[in-house]
């Protein structure tokens, strides 16, 4: 994105201009002087050519602000996360898979990988990859969730432990960052003023039932009923 701001001006207006021509639109020139009309202090605006109020005022303005947004939400850690999965992609024979920064994504996750397994799993990684692209069995697959059953069937899994284990961390990363957010986005509708006093448990509970409403769905009343009335005397029914 900064590559594209900083140096994606001229080839957009080249394309725009080319767009205008095919379709008979008319395009302004470029050195004639931008009429901005008088500023808010009073007197006229300083002028600028058409060029720079399209590529500084307009591009770099609308690009800054993507900019921002992008670094607002993805802090240093989620983007080496990103940077390090796009090495998953399988287009290619495998072609874009980098040991160096398969072996950084599993360094976000010491509870998994120790020190040994780290050691263990470099050593994997450049058998493993050299196996994936010259085997044809995997050559076909279209992602991470095929490669999984592929490995499963071919009882590759066994062979490369370590690897599987990175597959399904990176298989369930962008399930479970949903699933957080998902629950503080629920937490807002669930723990408001009138039920500032809910309990963790009580609230874990209603959160699960609503953060997996569709499967709940799916349960027939009559069997939570026969349920609830299984745990013990009631005064009065469901």
């Amino acid at each position: 994105m900064q590559t594209l701001r900083d140096d994606g001006w001229e080839p957009l207006w080249e394309e725009v201009s080319l767009f205008c021509i095919e379709h008979d639109i008319h395009i302004p020139n470029m050195d004639d002087i931008f009429f901005r009309g008088k500023s808010k202090h009073g007197g006229n605006a300083q002028s600028i050519t058409t060029r720079d109020y399209c590529c500084i005022e307009l591009f770099y303005t609308i690009m800054d602000m993507q900019l921002q947004e992008l670094n607002n939400r993805f802090n240093e850690i989620n983007s080496q996360l990103l940077i390090c999965m796009a090495c998953l992609c399988l287009s290619n024979l495998f072609s874009t898979f980098d040991k160096t920064k398969l072996i950084e994504f599993v360094k976000f996750y010491p509870s998994d990988f120790c020190h040994t397994s780290l050691v263990m799993l470099d050593n994997q990684l450049e058998t493993y990859i050299i196996d994936m692209r010259t085997s044809v069995e995997f050559s076909s697959l279209k992602g991470i969730s095929d490669l999984l059953k592929k490995s499963v069937e071919t009882k590759t899994h066994i062979i490369y432990p370590l690897l599987y284990k990175l597959l399904k961390l990176a298989l369930i990363l962008h399930v479970a960052t949903t699933t957080v957010e998902q629950s503080f986005s629920t937490m807002k509708i669930l723990k408001t003023r009138l039920r500032n006093r809910i309990g963790d448990e009580w609230m874990n509970k209603c959160l699960v039932t609503y953060i997996e409403k569709y499967v709940f769905c799916k349960i027939d009343n009559e069997l939570i009923i026969q349920n609830f009335q299984n745990m013990g005397p009631h005064k009065g029914q469901l």
